[in-house]
């Protein structure tokens, strides 16, 4: 650990010396920044020392309160997209952004009421394991890890882009190091502190972020008398799209799009393998469901915080040349396009508010690439290298062994991919991996807890069909084969492909699993009443009846 602590000491002095050429450093807002960052490691330190079986390392030992897990899962939640990419979507494009929040807070009834019993009964370290249940186990688990993977992956690209564009607007150095660092740091975290260092971690920095959200909030209202139509008046008359600001705008303008990233936002969620994992941290269903709805009440208000606070920043940050580079209103702002309300609270609360809101988003960018790297390492060590390599017989040595060295892998792609997109609103690329999330694993998953037909056959088809449509269909999309690769037109002309690609994969798990009649199917589907008893009563069967069927 004392190596990781060197490196990340040594990439801060160099940051801070290249910073001192660029600009005057703001030593209250680093302060608290460092603050914050001490006090996560020393999170780390304790958890690392209660860190000693890989149940440990996966779950906390499924020792979390379901209001603490629902705290964790918010925190999880409410991520640099949230805070920083959804906050700049108001600011930009006005009710086009409440209308993104909306989408991203209808899939927790789903979660709640739909998911979260059965997940828990079901699971025990991923969602692989409830696939694998009646299914083949070694295909299944190869499939969900590949899903699982590409979530993880485009998840951490858009946290990258998050905590890189802040530390350099906080520190005044080049977003390459920026992105480094915040590398290292997450690797300090998952190596050492395992799964009860990043709940901790999220729980803190759930409650500071929550708190500073309102206290900005509170802020903004008072600048506008506490006034909601004055907010709104003043958002009119000072946005180039006036009146427009608070009546749909072009998300709406074209249906087909705004219905596919709805359907992305909506069922994206049950596929988040990092949401998925926090199930297994509580000691029954439950708890499963009770820190579900704990979750959406803190999110539900955080969103709310977060549109005022995007309606607040157009008059307070839009109206002020000093926040633009060169001081040229309506160019590009200071520190990137997703430092809204990083700007807002500096204008209102000073440095003091500057320093903890950077802080506390930094916090929180690290705590979720913290528990989205964890569960990508979870899907190489358990469902790969375990179940599917050494089909049950590594020791948990090796398996954790081999944890860390996927933890560093998916490190150094985070920091890859982060460079690469730098100039990416992250609100945008966070409804880009939900849309993923609910071809890749949602129509699998739901499929496999549902419908007594699905066959391992059909599990497979449908699960890669979704996996490889949405990636083909985001890959045409006009946001990377334009903006990105830098072709005159799109091939695929919509943003986000969950309403093509979510279909396209039931349909095919569906048929394909119809036309299944081999020897393998008719096990998969005998093997649906036991696990329907298992999901309805959990820990009140037997042990040996827990154990999954192949």
């Amino acid at each position: 650990m004392n190596k990781f602590l060197l490196l990340a000491i040594m990439i801060v002095s160099s940051s801070q010396t290249q910073a001192a050429t660029n600009s005057p450093l703001n030593w209250t807002a680093i302060s608290m920044f460092a603050t914050v960052v001490f006090i996560t490691l020393i999170i780390t330190w304790r958890a690392a020392r209660q860190t000693h079986s890989k149940e440990d390392f996966y779950t906390a030992g499924n020792s979390i309160s379901a209001r603490q897990n629902g705290l964790a899962i918010a925190g999880d939640y409410m991520s640099a997209s949230t805070l920083l990419g959804v906050s700049s979507m108001v600011f930009f494009k006005g009710y086009d952004g409440f209308i993104y929040v909306t989408g991203f807070f209808v899939c927790w009834p789903i979660l709640t009421f739909v998911m979260a019993e059965r997940l828990r009964n079901l699971g025990k370290y991923t969602f692989a394991d409830i696939v694998s249940y009646r299914l083949d186990p070694a295909k299944t688990r190869i499939l969900a890890t590949s899903g699982s993977l590409i979530v993880v992956c485009c998840y951490l690209l858009l946290q990258m882009v998050g905590a890189g564009q802040l530390i350099k607007l906080l520190f005044g150095i080049d977003y390459k190091i920026a992105v480094m660092l915040v590398g290292c740091l997450m690797l300090i975290y998952v190596m050492f502190g395992g799964m009860l260092a990043t709940t901790w971690i999220q729980i803190v920095k759930a409650v500071l972020l929550l708190f500073g959200g309102t206290v900005l909030t509170f802020l903004c209202l008072r600048y506008f008398n506490f006034s909601l139509d004055n907010l709104a008046a003043a958002a009119v008359k000072n946005h180039n799209l006036g009146q427009k600001v608070l009546e749909p705008g072009p998300m709406l303008s074209n249906p087909i799009n705004a219905l596919s990233t709805s359907i992305g936002l909506i069922f994206g969620l049950a596929g988040l393998p990092h949401i998925l994992m926090r199930f297994f941290t509580v000691s029954n269903s439950k708890d499963a469901r009770k820190s579900v709805f704990y979750a959406s009440g803190y999110i539900g208000y955080f969103f709310i915080l977060v549109c005022i606070l995007g309606f607040a920043a157009i008059s307070v940050i839009g109206t002020n040349p000093a926040f633009y580079v060169d001081g040229i209103l309506g160019g590009e702002l200071i520190g990137g396009s997703n430092m809204v309300a990083i700007h807002l609270a500096g204008a209102l609360g000073g440095n003091v508010l500057l320093g903890f809101l950077s802080a506390v988003a930094f916090a929180t960018i690290l705590a979720v690439v913290a528990g989205l790297t964890l569960a990508g390492a979870s899907a190489i060590s358990h469902d790969l290298f375990q179940k599917v390599i050494k089909k049950g017989s590594a020791t948990e040595k090796q398996e954790m062994a081999v944890s860390r060295f996927a933890v560093v892998g998916l490190g150094i792609v985070a920091i890859a991919c982060g460079i690469l997109f730098e100039k990416m609103n992250i609100a945008f690329l966070m409804g880009l991996t939900f849309g993923i999330a609910a071809s890749a694993n949602f129509p699998v998953l739901f499929l496999a807890m549902y419908w007594k037909d699905l066959t391992t056959r059909g599990a497979i088809w449908g699960g890669f069909t979704g996996i490889i449509s949405a990636i083909v269909f985001v890959a045409m999309s006009p946001t990377v084969w334009v903006g990105v690769f830098g072709y005159e037109h799109a091939i695929f002309p919509y943003d986000n492909p969950a309403l093509f690609s979510m279909p396209l994969a039931f349909i095919v798990s569906c048929l394909v699993s119809l036309m299944d009649r081999s020897e393998r199917a008719a096990i998969d589907r005998a093997g649906f009443e036991q696990q329907v008893v298992r999901s309805e009563l959990g820990a009140q069967q037997s042990d040996l009846e827990k154990v999954p069927i192949h």
